[in-house]
Order: structure tokens, then C-alpha cells, then sequence
């Protein structure tokens, strides 16, 4: 946020996709040292029940949209091994953009979901290879991301970009990518390779830093 230079302050509230450490941790101290309101599924505040401290909740249902200032969020169920996990598209009436990262396979739902996107932020996990040949990671864990409820590899990333509407489509990201499963240039192969459109509008982020807000 200070490389963006945006401060706490300014924000208007907290969303949570799911329980995981890795997307809940320090929301709900920011939230209370702000006064902000953390939104999530009851399933994720069951959870988190005892880590929410002081912090004030707004809790809905997994497929329930709900209105963040001038943001609409609509929630959209995906399959996780976690507690009613979901991910969002969003909107303000002029644009929709969506955010969708931890799942373990692609739906019908889903890609239903992700209609008339201008932007797509796409979790790009993992290199399916490269995750089988790991030697750090012990099968268990293998089995565990590359499993229904577990990750997206490039190639079900692809999948899902190549399944629907591009015609408004001029930003996608590929995120949430593992150090050590994937490599940037994998998943931009990937998605460029389910692209309609020219592959200027593939984007990679990285897990060290921001690369700059993207006007639509």
C-alpha cells in the first residue's frame, strides 16, 4: 500500500476470500486499529472465530452480493479446502472485473460467473511438471495443490480464460504463482496461448511487490 501510495485510512473496508493464513492475516488488526469492517462468509467467520478480536464483521451468504461504497462484489462459490470459500467479481456500473485465485478446478459455475470481464485477475498456481518433479515438497502436499480442492495450474488457468467472452477483455493477471512450482514466463505462455486477443493484455504479478495500479 505504501508503494501504491494509498494509506490505510483512505479504505473503505476489508474482503476476505476464505481462512487461509496466507489471505486473512493481519486483516482484522488493520480493521480494528481503522475502524473498518471485514466482510465474509459465515463459513469463513466460523473459522476465524478466534482470531477476530475487536474487529467489526459483515458477514453473507456464499452467492449473496453486497455494496462496498460505489463497488458492487458479487461472491462466487469455488471449490477450496477451506470453509465457504469463495472469490468476487466486481463492479461500479461501468466496468467488471474479477478477482479469482484458490480453487482446485475449474467449474461450470464458475466460468458462468466471469461475464463481460474487462479485467481478470487469474491465479496461475503452479507448472503441473514442475510440481511433480519438487523434490522439497513431499507428496502429500503435491496431491494436496494439484487436487480438486486445491490450486490452479497454468494449463486449468488457460482453460478457464479460453471458456469465457473475451470481447471487453484488456487486462488479465496472472497471480498467486509459486516460487517454486512456476515461473512467470510458464504462465504467461499459457494464458497468452488461450488468448482471442493480442498478448499485450497479459500481466504477470509478483509476490515481492506492486507493479502499479491498471486503469480500465
Amino acid at each position: 500500500m505504501a508503494r501504491l501510495g494509498c494509506a490505510a485510512d483512505s479504505l473503505d473496508a476489508i474482503v476476505l476470500t476464505h481462512a487461509h493464513g496466507d489471505h486473512v492475516r493481519g486483516a482484522f488488526s488493520v480493521a480494528a486499529a481503522h475502524g473498518l469492517k471485514v466482510h465474509m462468509t459465515h463459513g469463513t467467520a466460523r473459522a476465524l472465530a478466534g482470531r477476530i478480536g475487536g474487529a467489526s464483521v459483515e458477514l453473507f451468504a456464499a452467492e449473496e452480493r453486497f455494496e462496498v461504497g460505489a463497488l458492487s462484489f458479487e461472491p462466487v462459490a469455488v471449490p477450496h479446502d477451506c470453509h465457504e470459500p469463495v472469490q468476487y467479481v466486481l463492479a461500479d456500473g461501468d466496468h467488471r472485473m474479477a478477482v479469482l485465485t484458490d480453487l482446485g478446478h475449474p467449474t461450470a459455475h464458475v466460468i458462468r460467473a466471469l461475464r463481460d470481464l474487462d479485467a481478470l485477475v487469474l491465479e496461475c498456481n503452479h507448472d503441473e511438471a514442475m510440481l511433480a518433479a519438487n523434490p522439497r515438497y513431499p507428496a502429500e502436499l503435491k496431491r494436496r495443490i494439484a487436487g480438486p480442492y486445491g490450486h490452479l495450474a497454468n494449463s486449468q488457468a488457460a482453460q478457464i480464460l479460453a471458456a469465457i467472452g473475451q470481447e471487453k477483455l484488456r487486462v488479465v493477471i496472472g497471480a498467486h504463482l509459486s516460487k517454486h512450482n512456476n515461473t512467470p514466463e510458464l504462465a504467461r505462455a499459457a494464458l497468452v496461448g488461450a488468448l482471442t486477443q493480442s498478448r499485450d493484455v497479459v500481466m504477470i504479478a509478483d509476490q515481492e511487490g506492486s507493479g502499479g495500479w491498471v486503469a480500465l
